[in-house]
C-alpha cells in the first residue's frame, strides 16, 4: 500500500480529520490534503504523521530489506 493510501485509511480508521494532523504539523490544510492527494510525503514527514498517528513506518528497499522507522529511532538519528 501506497504511503499516502495508508494515511487516508488510518484517518478514516481513526475519525482523524485532515486539519488536525495539519494543524499538529504546523502545515496549512490545503498543503497536507495536497500532499496527501499527490503522495508527495518525504520520509521524515511520514515519521512525524506516523507519530502523530501513533503508528510506525515501514520501508522496503530495492534489495528487500525491511526497515521500521518509530519515534525512538527517529531521536536516535538525531
Amino acid at each position: 500500500m501506497a504511503g499516502a493510501s495508508a494515511i487516508k485509511s488510518i484517518l478514516e480508521a481513526k475519525n482523524i480529520k485532515i486539519k488536525d494532523i495539519a494543524n499538529k504539523l504546523g502545515i496549512k490544510e490545503q498543503v497536507f490534503s495536497n500532499k496527501l492527494y499527490r503522495n508527495t510525503f518525504t520520509l521524515s514527514e511520514y515519521i512525524k504523521i506516523a507519530d502523530i498517528l501513533e503508528c510506525d513506518v515501514k520501508t522496503i528497499s530495492r534489495d528487500g530489506a525491511i526497515t521500521i522507522t518509530n519515534k525512538e529511532d527517529k531521536e536516535e538519528a538525531e
